[in-house]
Order: structure tokens, then C-alpha cells, then sequence
């Protein structure tokens, strides 16, 4: 097949920007130098940087038992069959007594309900380690072992992803493990999400009254608003439109949270302890492949930053009634009848736990679903912790190859002993030293990574309209935040370039398209301003055959070296089988039309081809697709697509027009338009555009559906996605 490479670069109106960044592997430590020599005068210092490598040892006899009291001589540590030298080698004596002193006070009490202690009575207890400061965790310094003997514990809140009965059931489990199960050992912190946040409302402490009046004043119901919706046969029937349904923005909500959680393993990663993550939500379900990019550098971020994930499902052990229960509306159409709404019902709820499940299996954590007792999952957390080594040394290895280094620790001493650790790392990367080859070959690496790389934010749409019976153009636009581009003003430079290679593959895994394009973006000052304001879209197409394909791509800022990574399923029709309902194609939604010579960058070798290919260019403009789907009111939204009539003896009028709902209700409708004109090919092309003013409508979310009829033929074809209008 033929991937005509319509690939342009334009600076779009508006756009979502989310953040991402992965835990670094190793920790940079400088050596101190003295300026002053022994005998007063000054001397000419230099400074290199050596990386220290932590990792966590626990050495378990025949029996599971911990071995106490062991030295650096004790071990042998080698690093691609390297032998290294131990730096220092900390034993980490836990408890596993909870602290009955604080269990048995009066005030004691897991009612969430309960009031703050007295400031007199707190004072009796005084913790032994204080919060240090709030919003933020303390950093430790390499190879400082600020938390000595203590098991570090944090809860974090999903605030988006609980809805209020669940929220109080995990607070209450917080606050009974606090009073009744948290031992000398135990420091916790306390993470919430929520407003599109991490918030650190308790950095590691002990302090039990702090923690329980922290849990006691969170805000229930805070954080909510981008609740999931269902896009199965067990969709509530609202009565509202008919169509597709908004899918799309689950995808950007479940990568929302993620990369939350990627954020918040981030914080923690400067520890150099173990860490336990006990994660509070109301499950997580994935979109398909849509998600699997931020989810893998979660997890990749978790192993890095030696935190494991406790999962627990705040829904507890639910029996629901196979058609829902009445929190929502039933479900329309046959599926009430057939089973498939209760199976899709069955199948959601299970999805939503598999996600939970996978943080926790691929971090070496456990997850506690299907389970009304939500304490036990801290409890779970709390046990997998016991008494353990951190070692330290400095590899031998300085270079920043980004390459994988392979640890093996021995323990010298009893060889039936077990011996568990951390099996390897990714050394650092030092982008501004790669040549053009390194560049080149980090790019291939990256595209063939089952763990890709979420440095840079990318949203991506994929859209296809029909060329013939046999063929179909698909148009891949994505969508780059600007002021993530203008960190190389910063700099000093003028251009800054982006490197695009990605890969089209069939059901079975073979590659049929690809596409590599590198696009010189010039950032003078006033192009700056803008980059700052506005995202880049960077558009390209492949010509398919019908059949289900999978589509990765990369983009990478050659000034900084961060990378994005997209990745998802999509689905190319065979809309020559369509007979009851109107054949369409997608319908594309934006704010912008520009003149096709107006891009930043052009990579058409064939310009005339590509305009005649592309159904977005008409007239020498060319819409460019919101993606994101988020418009500013004081733009028009432009809406753009064909319907096909390849059956027809001649080509029969259609009625179209878009409509606005706000809930159940209707906003605005465009008034109705005829097309008559069809394109002279064979499938009778009928291209339908409409201009919508924005101006007139708040301020809020919206179900956009466009409806198509064939009054003739007695057909019809809706389309239906979430919009949000902003200011």
C-alpha cells in the first residue's frame, strides 16, 4: 500500500496539555573540593560527576527468615559481570508490634466523624519523627539514609476515580489502619489527586493526630467531574442523542490518571527506602491500546523509583443487579433482552480491576479487590515490608548510555539463603552528546520499546474517508503543546527541529506503512510568543485497505531530547457492506482553516498530489482537526464530512444538520442543509461542511452529534462526540 506523505506542521488555536515525565535512574553526586591548599594558597579544583546506585537487599534463611546484622563484606555486588565496590550497606530494623500506647487512647476512634485530639493530649505522644513541611516530600540527599529503620507508607487518594459512598469507605480504612494498626515503624503519607493535581497533604511522619486530621478535613466529593462514561451495551439510555458516544475523553481522563500516579512515584523516587504506594480508587478501566503508552511508563517509573503499588478497590465485594443498579438509567434497545447488556456490565467491571491488578503484579505489589475490609490492603502493604538492606555503590560505568545495566548481589555466607533485589537499571542518557547516528538509532530503539517513553505530550487523531471501493485515506493529525517546544529559545537557539517516525500495522503484526519525518520549526521571538500560547499540530496519511490496524508513533524535540509516544487501535470500515444506515466517513471537527501554504513546515514532495488526496483541503484550505475537541467560544467550529452513495442510480438528496445537547437537553441546532452535489467518482461523494458561531453558548461541556438523512432511501447516520467550550 501507499502512504502519500502529507505531513505539514501548523501552530493550532488550542489544545489540552498534560504531563508526564519519568523517575530518573540514577542520582548524580558531586564531590566536594577544596579551594584552599595546605598551605594557604589557592589551588585549581576539578569536579566530575559519579552516579550512586541504591538497591534494596533482603536475605531470607531456609525458614523465611530475615538474616540481621550483615556488613558490605557479607556481599558481593558486580554489575555486568563487573565486580563493585560497596560504598555503605544499612540495615533497615522494622516492627511489626502495632503501637498499642497510641491503639488504646480514648480518642483512638475509626469514626471519621471524630474530632482533632486536643493539642494537650497530642503532646503526650509526641512523634518521634515530625512532618518536615507540607506539599511537597523531603528529598534525601545520595546516599543519606534519612529514614533509618522506618517502613515508609503512602496513601494516595484518587479523588477523579471514587465517587462519594467509596470515598468515605477508604477514609475510614485510613484512619483505622492509623489508630489501631500502625506500629513504631510506620511513617506514612498522605497523596491526593484531585483538580488535575497531586497534592502532598503529609510528607512521611508519625505523627499519628497529624494524619488523622488530614483524613478527617479532605473534602468528599472533591476532584470529581471527569467521571468515566460507557461506550458498551450497558450504556444508560439518557434519551438525549442518538450515536457514537464519548469514548475518546475517557481516554485522556485514564491517562490523566496515570500519569498522576507517575508524578506522584516521581516524589517518591528521591527516597532511597523502600517505598509502598496504597493506592485508593474505584477501579480503572483502559480504552484499548489507547492508554497501554502512559500505563508502561507508570510502571516503569514505579520499578525505577523502587516503589510497589497496593491497589485497593474502594467498591469493595459489589453485587450488582445484571442491568445496573439505580444509581444509573437502564439501558435502551435489544441489548436488555439479549444479554449483552448484562454481560457487558459483567466484562466493564472486570476491565476496571484488571488495570489495578496490572500495577500491582508488574510492580511487585498486591491489590485487594472484591474485599469489603479496605484496611486489609494496608495491611498488605505494611506486612510485604520487613527488615532489609540498602546498598550502595558507585558503578564503574559513568557513561550515560541510556543502555541496560545488569546487577547481580550475592550474599557470601549461606548459600541456600534467598537473596532479593533489584535485578538491573537503565543508566542514564546525555541527549546533547548523541551524534547523528546515536539519534538516529535512540529513534528506532524507542519505536521497537514494549515500554514507551511519555517525556513529550501527544494527543492524536485518526480519522479515513473513502477513495474508491477498494481504498481508504486515512489522515493522522497530532498534536504537540507549544511551550513544551520553546524550552530551546530558552536556550538561545533559533529553530528547534522534530524528529515523527511511526509505524501502521495489520491484526497480525506486520508493518504495511510507516513514516519518518524530521520538521525544522524556526522559534525567532515572535514565533516564540506564539509556540507559548498554542500547540503544533503535525499531520500526516496512509492509504489502507479496509481491516483492523494498529498505529505507534514518536515524536522527539531534537533541542532537549524529550520524546512522546502515541499509540493506539483503530478501525478502517468496509463501507461497502453498509445497507442500513447512511455509509459516512469520520467526521472532523476543528477551529482552524489556514491556507495550505501557510504551514510551518511542509514535507509534501508532491504538493499538487497531496492536496488533491486530502478531502481536509478544499479550495487551497485546509482544516485542521481539534483533536483534543476543546474550542474557544470566540472562534466558529468548522465540521467536515462525506457521505457516500455508491449504490444509487443517481445521486439522491441528503439532509444534515449538528446539534448541541447539555445533558438531556438540547442547546442549539444549526438549522437543516440540503447537499445536493455529488463529486463525479464513483461512489457519488457528497461533502457536507458546516460553520458553527460558538459565541452564543456558555461556557461548558457538550454532546456535538451531527445527523444525516436520506429522505429517499428512508436512511440515516448520527455521529456523536464530546466537545468543551472554554473562554
Amino acid at each position: 500500500m501507499t502512504a502519500f506523505r502529507n505531513s505539514v506542521v501548523y501552530i493550532t488555536a488550542l489544545g489540552l496539555a498534560l504531563s508526564a515525565q519519568q523517575a530518573p535512574t540514577q542520582q548524580p553526586v558531586q564531590q566536594p573540593a577544596s579551594n584552599v591548599g595546605t598551605n594557604g594558597d589557592s589551588v585549581t579544583t576539578f569536579k566530575s560527576n559519579v552516579s550512586v546506585v541504591i538497591e534494596t537487599v533482603i536475605v531470607r534463611d531456609k525458614q523465611g527468615k530475615i538474616i540481621p546484622n550483615l556488613t558490605a563484606k557479607d556481599f558481593t555486588v558486580t554489575e555486568d559481570n563487573v565486580a563493585q565496590t560497596i560504598q555503605f550497606c544499612d540495615y533497615q530494623t522494622l516492627s511489626d508490634a502495632p503501637d498499642l500506647q497510641f491503639a488504646k487512647r480514648p480518642d483512638a476512634n475509626p469514626d471519621p466523624d471524630t474530632k482533632p485530639v486536643d493539642d494537650k493530649d497530642s503532646k503526650a505522644v509526641a512523634p518521634k519523627v515530625a512532618a518536615v513541611t507540607n506539599n511537597q516530600i523531603l528529598n534525601e540527599a545520595p546516599g543519606d539514609i534519612r529514614y533509618k529503620n522506618k517502613r515508609l507508607l503512602a496513601m494516595y487518594f484518587d479523588m477523579s476515580a471514587m465517587p462519594v459512598p467509596d470515598q468515605l469507605r477508604a477514609f475510614a480504612a485510613g484512619l483505622k489502619f492509623i489508630k489501631t494498626k500502625m506500629t513504631s515503624s510506620d511513617l506514612m503519607s498522605i497523596m491526593q489527586y484531585s483538580g488535575g493535581a497531586v497534592k502532598v497533604l503529609n510528607d512521611f511522619t508519625d505523627d499519628r493526630d497529624a494524619l488523622q486530621k488530614t483524613i478527617q478535613t479532605m473534602a468528599v466529593g472533591e476532584g470529581n467531574g471527569f467521571d468515566e462514561t460507557d461506550s458498551s451495551d450497558a450504556a444508560a439510555d439518557t434519551g438525549a442523542a442518538f450515536g457514537q458516544d464519548d469514548a475518546e475523553f475517557n481516554i485522556f481522563n485514564t491517562d490523566r490518571q496515570m500519569a498522576a500516579i507517575q508524578t506522584a512515584v516521581k516524589m517518591l523516587g528521591s527516597l532511597n527506602e523502600k517505598k509502598a504506594l496504597i493506592y485508593f480508587a474505584s477501579g480503572m478501566q483502559l480504552n484499548g491500546i489507547n492508554n497501554q503508552a502512559q500505563l508502561n511508563a507508570t510502571v516503569n517509573a514505579a520499578v525505577r523509583a523502587n516503589v510497589a503499588m497496593y491497589p485497593i478497590d474502594a467498591r469493595g465485594l459489589v453485587a450488582s443487579a445484571p442491568l445496573g443498579d439505580a444509581t444509573k438509567g437502564s439501558p435502551g434497545g435489544v441489548q436488555m433482552y439479549s444479554g449483552a447488556s448484562a454481560m457487558a456490565n459483567a466484562n466493564n467491571f472486570a476491565k476496571s480491576q484488571d488495570t489495578m491488578y496490572t500495577l500491582a503484579a508488574d510492580t511487585g505489589g498486591k491489590a485487594l479487590l472484591d474485599f469489603n475490609d479496605l484496611e486489609l490492603g494496608i495491611i498488605h502493604a505494611q506486612e510485604a515490608i520487613s527488615s532489609y538492606y540498602i546498598i550502595g555503590y558507585v558503578s564503574t560505568k559513568p557513561t550515560l548510555d541510556g543502555k541496560f545495566r545488569r546487577v547481580k548481589i550475592t550474599y557470601n555466607g549461606d548459600p541456600s539463603a534467598k537473596v532479593e533485589y533489584r535485578q538491573g537499571y537503565y543508566a542514564g542518557k546525555t541527549f546533547s552528546k548523541f551524534t547523528a547516528t546515536d539519534k538516529e538509532r535512540q529513534l528506532e530503539d524507542a519505536l521497537m520499546l514494549g515500554d514507551p517513553i511519555t517525556e513529550l505530550t501527544i494527543a492524536m487523531e485518526v480519522d479515513f474517508f473513502q477513495l474508491n471501493k477498494a481504498e481508504y485515506y486515512v489522515p493522522v493529525a497530532m498534536k504537540i503543546p507549544g511551550s513544551e517546544l520553546t524550552l530551546a529559545k530558552k536556550g538561545g537557539a533559533e529553530r528547534t527541529s522534530i524528529d515523527f517516525i511511526g509505524e501502521v500495522k495489520d491484526e497480525y503484526g506486520s508493518t504495511i506503512s510507516n513514516v519518518r519525518d524530521t520538521v525544522n520549526v524556526p522559534i525567532k521571538e515572535e514565533t516564540a510568543q506564539e509556540l507559548a500560547k498554542h500547540p503544533v499540530l503535525y499531520d500526516t496519511g496512509f492509504t489502507l485497505l479496509p481491516g483492523p490496524y494498529s498505529i505507534k508513533v514518536l515524536a522527539r524535540d531534537n533541542e532537549t531530547g524529550r520524546i512522546g509516544t502515541y499509540m493506539m487501535k483503530f478501525v478502517v470500515p468496509n463501507l461497502n457492506k453498509e445497507e442500513k444506515r447512511i455509509p459516512i466517513s469520520s467526521v472532523v471537527i476543528g477551529s482552524q482553516r489556514v491556507a495550505f501554504n501557510e504551514a510551518l513546515y511542509n514535507a509534501a514532495k508532491d504538493k499538487g498530489k497531496s492536496e488533491m488526496i486530502s478531502p481536509l483541503v478544499q479550495d487551497g484550505q485546509k482544516l485542521l482537526p481539534s483533536v483534543t475537541r476543546v474550542f474557544s467560544r470566540t472562534k466558529d467550529m468548522y465540521v467536515y464530512l462525506q457521505a457516500y452513495e455508491p449504490t444509487a442510480t443517481s445521486t439522491r438528496p441528503l439532509v444534515a444538520f449538528v446539534t448541541f445537547y447539555k445533558g438531556q437537553s438540547k442547546a442549539f441546532e444549526t438549522p437543516p442543509i440540503q447537499v445536493t452535489e455529488a463529486l463525479a467518482n464513483s461512489l457519488k461523494t457528497m461533502p457536507m461542511k458546516f460553520s458553527i458561531p460558538l459565541a452564543k453558548l456558555p461556557q461548558g461541556r457538550y454532546n456535538c452529534q451531527v445527523t444525516i438523512l436520506d429522505p429517499a432511501g428512508a436512511k440515516a447516520a448520527f455521529w456523536q462526540a464530546p466537545i468543551y467550550l472554554v473562554q
